[in-house]
C-alpha cells in the first residue's frame, strides 16, 4: 500500500517536476554557463563583486529596494490596518482606487512619474509658479523610488488587510483592560500578529523592486540600477557573458532575501501558534 502511495505521489508530482526543470532549472543552468563563457571564465562572477561599476550598480539597487520596502510597509501597514478596522461610505471605492496600480505596467507608472515630477510635470509647474525654479526629480533615484512605492503599495495593502482581519480583537481588548497605552497595544499585540504578513509582503516588495525594469527604463536618465546595467551590457555593449552573470547574481540576491523572509515568517507563525 505504501509503495502504491509513493507511486501515485510520483505520478502526480511528475508534471510539476517537468515544468520546473524545463522552465527554471535548465534556463538557470544555461544562464550560469553563459555568464562564465567570457574571457574571465567563472572568475567573472567574482569580478562582478570587485568591478566598481558593477558594485555601485548592485549596491544602489539593494539600497533602493530596501528603502522602497521600508516605505511601502509603513504606508501600507497603517492604511491596511485602518481600512480593515473601519467601515465608512466609499470604503470599497477607496480600496479599489488604492489597488488600481496593479493594472498598470511599469512603463505606464514611469510615465505617470514623469507627468508628476518631470520637466513639464505638475510639481515643476507649481514650483516654478511659486518660487521661479522648476523642481524636477522624475529622472533620478527619487523618481524611481516614487514609482516603485506606487506599484508596491497595492499588493502590500491587500496582504495587510487580509492578515489584520484575522487578528483576534479580544487580545487588544485584554491589553487595554490591563492598562496598556495605544502605542503598546500596537507594539505588543498588533505588530506581532501582522509580522508574518509584513515579512512576506516586504520580501515580495523587495524582490519586485530588485528586478523591475519597465519603470527604470522609462526614467533612466541618471539612474544606475542593476536591471539597467544588464540591459546596457546586453544591447549596447554586446557583452552577453557579463549580462548573463549580472542576471544570475541579481537572481541569487533576490532568492536569498526571499528564502530568509520565508524562514523568518515561518518561525513567526510557529511562535505565534
Amino acid at each position: 500500500m505504501a509503495g502504491r502511495d509513493r507511486l501515485l505521489s510520483a505520478v502526480l508530482l511528475a508534471p510539476t517536476a517537468i515544468v520546473f526543470g524545463a522552465f527554471f532549472l535548465v534556463p538557470l543552468a544555461e544562464l550560469f554557463l553563459i555568464g562564465a563563457s567570457g574571457p574571465a571564465g567563472f572568475a567573472a562572477y567574482a569580478a562582478i563583486l570587485v568591478d566598481p561599476r558593477y558594485v555601485a550598480s548592485l549596491a544602489s539597487t539593494i539600497a533602493l529596494s530596501a528603502a522602497v520596502t521600508a516605505a511601502t510597509l509603513v504606508i501600507s501597514g497603517i492604511a491596511g490596518l485602518f481600512l480593515s478596522r473601519n467601515r465608512f461610505p466609499g470604503r470599497d471605492l477607496l480600496v479599489s482606487l488604492l489597488t488600481l496600480p496593479l493594472a498598470f505596467p511599469g512603463v505606464v507608472i514611469g510615465f505617470l512619474v514623469i507627468m508628476l515630477a518631470g520637466r513639464q510635470g505638475l510639481i515643476g509647474a507649481l514650483s516654478n509658479a511659486l518660487t521661479g525654479e522648476r523642481i524636477v526629480f522624475a529622472y533620478s533615484m527619487v523618481g524611481l523610488f516614487m514609482g516603485y512605492v506606487y506599484f508596491s503599495i497595492p499588493r502590500t495593502i491587500l496582504t495587510v488587510m487580509a492578515s489584520a482581519e484575522k487578528l483576534d480583537p479580544r487580545l487588544e481588548e485584554a491589553a487595554r483592560s490591563l492598562g496598556a497605552a495605544p502605542w503598546r497595544v500596537v507594539r505588543d499585540v498588533i505588530l506581532p500578529g501582522l509580522k508574518p504578513a509584513l515579512i512576506a509582503a516586504g520580501a515580495i516588495c523587495f524582490a519586485t523592486s530588485m528586478g523591475a525594469f519597465g519603470t527604470a527604463f522609462t526614467l533612466a536618465t541618471h539612474i544606475n540600477v542593476l536591471p539597467m546595467t544588464i540591459y546596457t551590457e546586453f544591447t549596447l555593449q554586446a557583452n552577453i557573458a557579463a549580462a548573463a552573470a549580472l542576471s544570475f547574481v541579481l537572481g541569487a540576491v533576490t532568492w536569498a532575501v526571499l528564502a530568509l523572509a520565508r524562514s523568518a515568517a515561518g518561525a513567526s507563525v510557529a511562535a505565534a501558534g
